[in-house]
């Protein structure tokens, strides 16, 4: 039962990926956006559905348990089209969501605004789609089948490819479209290779032979063997680069993300300050991470070689009485690879005078976060400010939030079918009706410091959009 219950998320990766997106990039109401993308995907798997059981289009549903490429997802037999279909899906969910979630219109069709007219353009828009994916999916089944199996099939140097363009494409998040088919698709082994490594562990263990012998294609899991030693090598790097007066400032900082690194295996300190102050040493980084994994890979490793805390547990503990040589080449390369981090990016670092932790001119040192690179690529580009661009609904939203008094003065948020039900610090500070009424508002009712704005059908979104303000201001 234990076991059952353990892979209930590589069983459903779809669905998470379909509930997780829109969090991510939904630019309101994230909450109502995971329902409208869930609700759109199920209707697209539901129309392919019905589709291959009436036209057939070359794929078999009569026994849907044994057919190849057919997938049941929330109930529903449909084309397995992993998580590209839900990424696709999803994608096009939370694009008419930040395009029509605060669409107007008429009093009279009020009700169908914010989700349900979402909905319903993802509705008509399922249809075409799941026609097109009957028809042309079983084709790029075959076409991604060839691909990954060039991968899988070019030993060595498919490793090394695999995951140099894994690592490479971390910053687009693209790297899921290369590792999610090995990791929980069938490109290398049915079921996925991380569902495989555990359900064999103990036969892998035993085996007298190399890893890689009794399992090669375990070479797939070794994208993350590196996670231990590249930081060293790479904080001793930032140190040795550091200006002399910011030696100390750069080893405080170094040591505790190198340690966080290493223990738990988050990098993205170190890798998104290659992004933020110099690309080319993120394409070192991926380069180097790629020969690691082929060099082990050639000497019988396979599998994930990792030594944080879940790579100890899942493979150091388990391999040490078989595999105790295959340990200690792990661990000689690493060293190994440690310096080659130091020295390449010493002197990729000198070479172009690079302006990493310790060698600003006039910063304080730090690492840099996902969120500060988003933020400084949005701001090379010329992205409006947070209060600019507002639509008409958070215009509105923001009219209310100043007659009441500012963000100071909001001690709680709801609302029922119509009315926005703000309470208030101080009902003192709240502006005349007329003040509302200019925002759209039909009219305030005050009941001390309960206050109740009569906004209409629309009044979800407003709140959304009254929520979003007001986090902004406190975060």
């Amino acid at each position: 039962m234990i076991e059952s219950g353990g892979w209930t998320v590589f069983d459903h990766m779809e669905l998470l990926f379909v509930i997780g997106l829109p969090i991510g990039l939904a630019k309101k109401a994230q909450a109502r956006a995971v329902m409208e993308s869930f609700v759109i995907y199920m209707i697209w798997n539901t129309n392919i559905n019905y589709i291959l059981n009436t036209w057939n289009f070359g794929v078999d549903m009569s026994n849907v348990e044994d057919a190849i490429g057919i997938k049941e997802i929330g109930g529903v037999a449909t084309l397995d089209t992993n998580l590209i279909g839900a990424l696709l899906i999803s994608g096009l969910a939370v694009y008419l969501h930040n395009r029509f979630f605060d669409t107007p219109l008429p009093e009279w069709l009020g009700i169908f605004s914010g989700s349900s007219f979402v909905v319903m353009l993802g509705f008509f828009m399922a249809i075409p789609l799941a026609f097109l994916t009957a028809w042309i999916w079983p084709s790029i089944q075959d076409v991604i089948s060839q691909l990954q199996g060039f991968m899988a099939s070019s030993g060595t140097a498919g490793v090394g490819i695999y995951v140099f363009l894994q690592r490479l494409l971390i910053p687009t998040g693209l790297h899921h479209f290369i590792n999610q088919p090995f990791e929980f698709g069938p490109a290398a082994v049915e079921g996925g290779l991380l569902n495989y490594w555990f359900e064999n562990l103990s036969e892998i263990a035993a085996f007298d032979g190399s890893i890689r012998e009794i399992f090669p294609q375990g070479g797939f899991m070794l994208q993350n063997a590196s996670m231990f030693f590249f930081p060293i090598g790479i904080g001793a790097a930032f140190v040795a680069t550091s200006k002399p007066e910011k030696w100390k400032k750069t080893m405080a900082l170094v040591i505790p993300t190198a340690a966080t690194a290493m223990i738990a295996g988050i990098t993205e300190p170190f890798e998104f300050t290659f992004l933020f102050l110099a690309p080319q040493l993120f394409a070192v980084h991926a380069a180097l991470t790629s020969i690691f994994a082929m060099t082990i890979y050639a000497f019988g490793l396979a599998g994930g070689f990792a030594a944080n805390i879940g790579g100890i547990t899942g493979v150091l503990l388990p391999m040490a009485e078989n595999h105790l040589d295959a340990i200690f080449i792990y661990f000689a390369s690493g060293i190994v690879l440690t310096f080659i981090y130091y020295f390449a990016f010493r002197w990729v670092i000198l070479k172009f005078n690079l302006k990493t932790p310790g060698r600003e001119e006039d910063e304080e040192v730090h690492m840099y976060s996902k969120k500060e690179y988003k933020a400084k690529k949005a701001e090379e580009k010329g992205a409006a400010s947070s209060d600019e661009g507002l639509s008409d609904v958070g215009k509105k939203a923001l009219g209310f939030l100043n007659a009441l008094g500012g963000t100071d003065n909001i001690a709680d948020i709801n609302n029922c079918t119509t009315r926005l039900r703000i309470s208030v610090k101080d009902p003192d500070q709240l502006e005349n009706d007329a003040f509302f009424k200019n925002y759209g508002a039909y009219g305030v009712v005050r009941n001390g410091k309960a206050i109740q704005v009569i906004v209409g059908m629309e009044v979800p979104k407003v709140r959304e959009e009254f929520e979003r303000i007001v986090n902004d201001n406190v975060s």
